[in-house]
């Protein structure tokens, strides 16, 4: 796991509306190479502002890598908009494209779910919004919640080698061979600011649990307060115990949660954890305002993480993730003012006494949605009893 480095500068972004706009500023101030990863990459209006701003880089002479994932991109970028990058030089490669679901394998579950860009071995950007415009879920109008930090300074070196050995593998696996090198050459990175933090990947080789690992570092050493925003909050037994053991020993524990219904079966096997987590004195508030897409967490008053990786076990044990993990007083305040604001107007707060009276079938309906994801999980050969363990 990479080690925390000092002297850099990260910028908190909230939502499409301050991402786009900063990543946009950036690719237009690009003079060599721009690399640039994402899960979904949709043709409509943010999709095409940020597709603009590739074309023009890539008509001055930049160097235009952009990866997309297979599934991702399969029910959001149109061969149209594709076609227009490629013909006007940006090089575009899809990770894993196979996703027929006749040809289906577990390792097809192995997506390229990071949100990634860096520019010149200069400035990047970090978090979990998508190539999508904020109000692009059906049924939803308000702008969905997201977070994602530019970044400056000495954590830009270990980003870049990251986009760089998975773009050569991607290469390598489709055709044998790669125009850039598996291991990158030494890169140099100035100071840019007074900030720590450090970039934490998660892949299928050296590094399975680095971004759980940083969780429960931080967890099991909280003395205070811990808030957790996160979209699919699914976690193993090991996670479920830190928060646990943080509560008994008097760390305020709240998770930001979503409450509007995005994929049924996920939805409802998470609230078979209630129980267990309200039971321990955990405050668990429900996100209303709009779709929670955020993945982020602060701990007392020095720690914070923004990022693509979702607490379930699809981010934890099969997708290539990434997050950035902050020791900043300053950035650990604006986050959690953030998230402060979320639960205050737009969130409720699940009581224990209102979930045991909840009625009979809703709480059938629970158990039988978590057997279901333990039954796939286990037939698939992720998880086991470590992700599906209850304790009382």
């Amino acid at each position: 796991m990479d080690r925390y480095k000092p002297g850099n500068k990260l910028t908190l972004l909230r939502n499409g509306a301050e991402y786009f706009p900063a990543l946009e500023r950036a690719i237009d101030a690009a003079q060599r190479e721009i690399w640039f990863e994402t899960y979904i990459f949709a043709d409509d209006a943010s999709g095409r502002q940020v597709a603009a701003a590739f074309e023009r880089a890539a008509r001055r002479g930049v160097k235009v890598r952009v990866m997309v994932d297979g599934w991702g991109a399969k029910y959001y970028l149109t061969a149209n908009l594709e076609r227009e990058m490629i013909t006007a030089g940006v090089d575009l490669l899809r990770y894993r494209p196979e996703v027929a679901p006749w040809q289906f394998r577990t390792h097809r579950l192995r997506r390229l779910h990071r949100k990634l860009c860096q520019i010149d071995d200069r400035v990047a950007f970090v978090g979990g919004i998508n190539v999508i415009d904020d109000t692009n879920t059906p049924g939803h109008t308000p702008p969905r919640a997201d977070f994602a930090v530019r970044v400056e300074g000495p954590i830009v070196v270990p980003i870049a080698q990251a986009m760089q050995r998975v773009w050569a593998l991607v290469q390598l696996v489709r055709s044998g061979n790669s125009d850039v090198p598996f291991f990158p050459d030494p890169i140099h990175s100035e100071r840019a600011g007074s900030q720590t933090a450090k970039f934490v990947t998660r892949d299928n080789l050296r590094h399975r649990r680095d971004i759980e690992r940083a969780y429960l570092a931080a967890i099991r050493t909280a003395k205070d307060e811990i808030i957790i925003a996160n979209s699919y909050f699914f976690p193993g037994i090991r996670f479920r115990r830190a928060l646990k053991d943080a509560a008994e020993r008097g760390v305020k524990v709240t998770l930001l949660l979503q409450a509007r219904v995005e994929y049924m079966l996920l939805h409802f096997a998470t609230r078979a954890l209630y129980g267990q987590l309200l039971h321990a004195g955990i405050n668990i508030q429900e996100y209303h305002r709009s779709m929670l897409h955020a993945k982020v967490a602060v701990v007392d008053e020095h720690w914070a993480t923004v990022g693509s990786s979702n607490i379930d076990p699809y981010s934890l044990l099969m997708a290539r993730e990434a997050n950035v993990f902050v020791r900043d007083n300053g950035f650990n305040r604006e986050l959690k003012s953030q998230l402060v604001e979320m639960v205050r107007t737009g969130s409720r707060r699940i009581a224990a006494d209102d979930w045991e009276s909840r009625p009979r079938l809703y709480k059938a309906a629970i158990w039988i949605s978590y057997g279901i994801v333990r039954l796939a999980m286990g037939f698939l050969g992720y998880g086991g009893n470590e992700w599906f363990r209850k304790e009382n």
